[in-house]
């Protein structure tokens, strides 16, 4: 494949792209299950709230015991989402990624995560990486809805073509094919994308290959 023009900007997801969280938020939203007397998570609900915002997590979850959403809500905000960091997997290569294209690509983070996100990315050293962090408290409308990813690609002055979004689940997909923003399916192999990487390693050579500019 040919180069497809100049890079400006590169997004991320969070959740499932930036880190391997997926056990942190079943032992999250497994203690909010234990703390209102409902079973554990089963594989499915992982993947929902794998990518919802926490409110809509916890209303999903007790979506058959309306009775104790509020209930459910108010514990999950009380509920310090620090303890289950240890359980967070930093994907690697993203430090080596970022300096290879920085500059002239900018580069930033659009997630669903609410307060979370500021403490992940102090706690990993991950602030340096990034000029621009939209999450669900910025962006009223959560993902797939494409407020939030056009809030980012206004803030830089962009065009779809100068984007990539780098995601890995139906929301990515659903939020990018919205702006027409080229897609990089994140060790999704099954998801439709324009480009699937297994690593931030791969990631970094199909920039080089199919993108015009000043990459290292």
């Amino acid at each position: 494949m040919e180069a497809r023009g100049v890079l400006k900007l590169l997004v991320f997801d969070c959740d499932g792209v930036l880190f391997d969280s997926r056990e942190a938020n079943r032992a999250y939203y497994n203690a909010i299950c234990e703390a209102m007397g409902r079973p554990p998570l089963s594989e499915e609900e992982l993947e929902v709230v794998h990518m919802q915002t926490a409110e809509n997590s916890v209303r999903y979850l007790f979506r058959n015991q309306p009775e104790l959403i509020d209930k459910a809500l108010e514990f999950q905000k009380s509920l310090n989402y620090e303890k289950f960091i240890h359980l967070m997997k930093p994907e690697p290569g993203l430090e080596e990624l970022v300096k290879s294209i920085r500059p002239p690509v900018k580069t930033a983070i659009s997630t669903n995560r609410t307060t979370t996100m500021g403490r992940l990315l102090e706690i990993f050293n991950y602030e340096p990486f990034f000029d621009l962090v939209v999450t669900a408290l910025v962006s009223p409308k959560p993902k797939p809805h494409p407020e939030a990813l056009k809030m980012i690609l206004d803030h830089f002055r962009v065009t779809p073509k100068e984007v990539l979004y780098v995601g890995d689940t139906e929301v990515d997909y659903k939020l990018t094919k919205a702006l027409n923003v080229p897609l990089v399916a994140f060790k999704n192999p099954n998801l439709e994308a324009d480009f699937h990487v297994k690593s931030f390693y791969e990631l970094q050579n199909l920039i080089k290959k199919h993108f015009y500019g000043e990459y290292k």
